[in-house]
């Protein structure tokens, strides 16, 4: 009888439980396998090597001392950091809390109302009738909710792959900062060397503004020249203004990223020249960047993380055991001591859950996983190719600006010949002002040209260690880039 009573009930729970079902939902985007984005043409010239991945300390390579303090204090005393690390202390306490849920709960309580007893009430002791009295009560209760399926472990790994993302989070933060200085860094040696330009250009136009003030005064020259001639000198003089204003306004934005006040960029002296960084690129670039930067590294346990979640959203189409237990005294009434056999109680509490019918509720838990699933695997998937387009892309600018430095050193060199023959002629009355004219703007703009191509390479280089991870580098469990596609694969839900 007991075994066709197991029977019955086991076939009758299977029943129930199809009553609520997850068929037909499942997740529908896939994971991007990075061999597929082909580099071969675009990379066919560019130097690979193992070892070309930027170092943790990428800005120690670029020789200044100075660059290299300003991060290390902005990594200390950024503000905007702090909201990465709380948003990674909330994960954690999340996973804390997850995994909390997985285990028994045991509580103590203890309360001891008072009420005055009806006199008609004989649920109560018959001296206590019609009199004020105590009940009083100290029980420790046991709950536990088995699980079954694994429901509650695959929710407690879904908040352990997003705590690790939000960590992943607070990192890229802080490489992010790095960059932003260094890229502010580069844009004050920019300004710094605008304002050599433009401390030549004022010399070239006071040297031009007193030949002509001579040319007049022997009546060699017209007043036309000579309101020219000052014309020019206002001019250096506002560009030079200008650019000193730039140069403030970038010791502003540093100390904004250094978490300081306006003063603590005044202290920060005249950049050294820069040295770009190496051409060369890493091998297999597709494959292990995904290990190499921390927004992918993210992006994929956010995958991870959301593939346990729908794990957990199908468990909760099943039933499920709990069992809840109490223990203690209870004891109603002044003459009743609390602490005595009489006073014991106890009682179990196994119970079956069987979800039939919830309105759809569990089914749009469900779809509502599935689906954001979908979207982090597409956010992964565009991460993905946007790393690998940026680095080619960096790449090929910075190939594309050797190039214009090398020609754009030959013009400056040519305007600068051209400008000092020029200024020989014009001061031995053989040139004219328009002549001169016109070799002092070549060459202003071939210096200022010249000053803008340094400062961009040296951000591309910049653009490029970011976009080859800025130094992180992922600790997986196997063989780099192969173990984090054998843990996307573990983690992609069963259709």
């Amino acid at each position: 009888m007991s075994m066709r009573f197991l029977t019955l009930a086991t076939a009758l729970t299977l029943a129930l439980a199809g009553c609520a079902t997850s068929r037909g939902l499942h997740p529908d985007n896939q994971l991007t396998d990075p061999q597929h984005l082909a580099t071969g043409h675009t990379l066919a010239d560019v130097k690979l090597t193992p070892a070309a991945w930027p170092t943790q300390d990428w800005w120690v390579g670029l020789g200044d001392p100075q660059l290299s303090a300003l991060i290390d204090e902005a990594l200390k005393n950024n503000p905007g950091l702090a909201a990465a690390d709380a948003a990674a202390r909330l994960a954690q306490a999340q996973v804390q809390g997850a995994n909390a849920a997985r285990g028994p709960q045991v509580d103590l309580d203890a309360a001891a109302p008072g009420a005055r007893f009806s006199s008609k009430d004989f649920a109560y002791p018959i001296e206590d009738l019609g009199t004020f009295a105590w009940a009083k009560s100290a029980t420790l209760d046991f709950s536990w909710g088995l699980d079954l399926w694994g429901g509650k472990r695959a929710a407690w790994e879904a908040a352990l792959g997003r705590s690790r993302a939000a960590e992943i989070d607070a990192h890229a933060a802080r490489i992010q900062l790095s960059v932003n200085v260094a890229r502010a860094y580069i844009q004050l040696g920019y300004a710094f060397a605008q304002q050599d330009v433009a401390d030549a250009e004022l010399q070239r136009t006071g040297k031009v503004l007193e030949l002509a003030r001579r040319y007049v005064t022997a009546g060699l020259g017209t007043p036309q020249q000579l309101h020219q001639a000052d014309f020019a000198v206002a001019s250096a003089q506002q560009q030079k203004a200008q650019v000193e204003h730039a140069i403030d306004a970038v010791r502003s934005s540093l100390s904004v990223l250094l978490g300081q006040g306006p003063d603590r960029g005044l202290q920060i002296a005249r950049p050294r020249v820069l040295k770009p960084a190496d051409l060369a690129l890493p091998d297999n670039l597709p494959v292990n960047l995904i290990g190499r930067r921390a927004d992918l590294v993210a992006a994929r346990w956010r995958v991870e993380a959301a593939g346990r979640t729908i794990k957990a959203a199908k468990t909760e189409f099943l039933p499920n055991i709990s069992i809840s237990a109490m223990a203690g005294f209870v004891a109603v009434g002044d003459s009743s001591g609390l602490f005595q056999l009489p006073a014991r109680t106890y009682g179990i509490t196994p119970a079956l859950s069987l979800p039939i019918f919830d309105g759809g509720r569990r089914r749009a838990n469900l779809a509502a996983a599935d689906a954001s699933y979908d979207g982090l695997v597409a956010q992964y998937n565009a991460t993905l190719v946007h790393a690998v387009n940026e680095v080619a892309d960096n790449y090929a600018a910075l190939k594309s600006m050797r190039s214009q430095i090398a020609a754009e050193q030959r013009a400056q060199q040519d305007a600068q010949r051209a400008w000092d023959d020029t200024i020989k002629l014009y001061k031995g009355g053989l040139g004219s002002s328009l002549e001169t004219l016109i070799a002092r703007q070549q060459l202003l703009a071939a210096q200022q040209r010249m000053a803008a191509l340094d400062s961009q390479q040296m951000d591309l280089s910049v653009q490029l260690i970011q976009a080859l991870g800025g130094g992180y580098d992922a600790t997986v469990p196997a063989n780099g880039a192969d173990a984090a596609r054998t843990s996307f694969s573990n983690s992609t839900p069963a259709r």
